[in-house]
């Protein structure tokens, strides 16, 4: 019998923080259906709840590891009940 992992069945959630974001574009090419870059090079999330589908999941986390600014950040389930809505 297989065990679940902690993690299993929940989604992952996160933030871009855009006053960090230098513009180095890794996460577009990394997660190019999560991150959108704009005509002077910044980011933005494309879906703005910061939620990923589980397919995308990958690509996100190699963009925050590969992020040379740390503007990537993986909210845990207790952050996520604390961000405001926008």
């Amino acid at each position: 019998m297989r065990r679940a992992s902690p993690r299993e069945g929940s989604t992952v959630r996160i933030k871009l923080d855009r006053t960090l974001c230098d513009g180095f574009g890794l996460c577009a090419v990394h997660a190019p259906e999560t991150f959108s870059v704009d005509e002077w090079g910044y980011v933005s999330l494309v879906d703005r709840s910061g939620e990923i589908p589980p397919e995308h999941e990958h690509g996100v986390r190699r963009a925050l590891l590969d992020c040379p600014v740390h503007a990537i950040i993986e909210l845990s389930a207790r952050d996520a009940q604390h961000e405001p809505a926008r």
